[in-house]
C-alpha cells in the first residue's frame, strides 16, 4: 500500500500560507502534500524534489485553459503568477503528474508554444514573441518547466487569442490545440512591450516582470525578439546582438532622472540585463536607445527617446 508523507508545520509556518488573526489557536497541523509518495516510482520526483515543487506552486496560480490529459495516464498543468495573461511579458510554468498517484514527473517536454491572434476586421492572424521551449530553470525545480510569451495586444472586440503547445510525457504525446485564452490589458499608463525597426525587420522589446521593481537599485531584464517572415509563426529571440541604453525619468515630477543606471547587454541565455535605479515610487518612463554590435544607434537616441517603457512602482 502506497505511503503518503505528511509534513507537520508549526503555526508560525502556517501563517505564511494562510491568513489568521492573533486569537486563532491552530497548534500543529498535518498537511498532506500532493505529489509526494514513497512507492519506488523511478519516473517521478524524490520526496525532497516533490516538496520543492509543492512549495513553488504555492507562489503561482493555475491557468485552467492550459490543462490537458495525455494517454489517460498523465496530466499537464500550466501556471502563471496571476492565473491569467496580460499585455507584454508573461512567464508560464508547466508541471506534469501521474494520474494514478499524483506524483510529479521530471522527464517531460513542452514545445511548439504558438499563440495566435485573430484580427476580426481584417480576418487575419498574427503571432507574438515567445521564449524557447520550456525548460527547468534551476536544479531545485527539475519538475517545473518554464518559458514565456509576450503578448502584443489584449483581447478585445478587435481580436482574440488562442494558444497551442505540444507535450511529451514519458514517451506519450499530447498538448492543446488553439485553446481560447483571454489576454488582459495593462492598467492605464503602463507599457511593457515596444517595437522598433531596422531596415525591413521589426524587433520587439519585452520588459521582464516590472512589477518586481522596488525603490533603489534593481536588475532590469528584457528580451529582444524578431518578427517572423510569416506573421503566424511565433517570434523567436533575435540572433543579432544589441546594447540598450536606459534613461529613466519621472514625467510627473519634471522628468527628473536617477544616477547609477547601466545599459542592458546580452547574456548567455539570450536575455538582456542591466541596472536601473528608481529613487522613489510613482510612474517611471524608461527611455531606450538601441545600438547595434558596432555601436550605431538603430532606435531611439533622442534626448527623451520616443522609444520607452512605462512602469509604476
Amino acid at each position: 500500500m502506497k505511503q503518503v508523507m505528511r509534513l507537520f508545520f508549526a503555526v508560525a509556518v502556517l501563517t505564511g500560507l494562510t491568513s489568521c488573526n492573533s486569537n486563532d489557536d491552530y497548534g500543529t497541523q498535518a498537511i498532506e502534500i500532493p505529489g509526494i509518495t514513497i512507492d519506488g516510482d523511478i519516473d517521478c520526483c524524490s520526496a525532497e524534489e516533490a516538496l520543492q515543487v509543492y512549495k513553488f506552486l504555492q507562489t503561482v496560480k493555475i491557468v485552467p485553459e492550459l490543462q490537458t490529459e495525455i494517454d489517460g495516464k498523465y496530466n499537464v498543468f500550466g501556471y502563471t503568477t496571476t492565473g491569467d495573461f496580460h499585455n507584454g511579458y508573461n512567464e508560464i510554468f508547466f508541471v506534469a503528474t501521474k494520474k494514478s498517484t499524483g506524483n510529479y514527473i521530471k522527464n517531460f517536454d513542452i514545445t511548439g508554444i504558438t499563440p495566435l491572434m485573430h484580427m476580426v476586421k481584417m480576418d487575419m492572424y498574427h503571432s507574438t514573441p515567445v521564449g524557447p521551449d520550456a525548460a527547468s530553470f534551476n536544479d531545485g525545480y527539475l519538475a517545473v518547466k518554464r518559458t514565456w510569451v509576450s503578448f502584443l495586444m489584449n483581447t478585445s472586440e478587435a481580436g482574440s487569442w488562442t494558444l497551442s503547445y505540444d507535450a511529451l510525457v514519458l514517451g506519450k504525446t499530447g498538448g492543446i490545440e488553439k485553446k481560447d485564452i483571454v489576454v488582459n490589458a495593462l492598467p492605464d499608463g503602463q507599457a511593457w512591450l515596444k517595437s522598433f525597426k531596422v531596415g525591413d525587420a521589426t524587433y520587439f522589446l519585452s520588459l521582464v516582470n516590472p512589477l518586481d521593481f522596488k525603490t533603489g537599485t534593481n536588475t532590469i531584464t528584457a528580451y529582444v525578439s524578431k518578427k517572423s517572415e510569416k506573421a503566424t509563426v511565433p517570434y523567436a529571440l533575435a540572433s543579432e546582438t544589441f546594447t540598450i541604453d536606459i534613461d529613466p525619468r519621472m514625467p510627473d515630477m519634471g522628468n527628473h532622472t536617477s544616477p547609477g543606471n547601466t545599459p542592458l547587454v546580452k547574456q548567455a541565455d539570450g536575455s538582456y540585463a542591466g541596472t536601473i535605479n528608481l529613487t522613489m515610487t510613482g510612474l517611471w518612463r524608461i527611455h531606450l536607445t538601441v545600438k547595434d554590435s558596432d555601436g550605431n544607434i538603430v532606435a531611439g537616441g533622442e534626448e527623451l527617446s520616443t522609444l520607452y517603457w512605462d512602469v509604476t512602482i
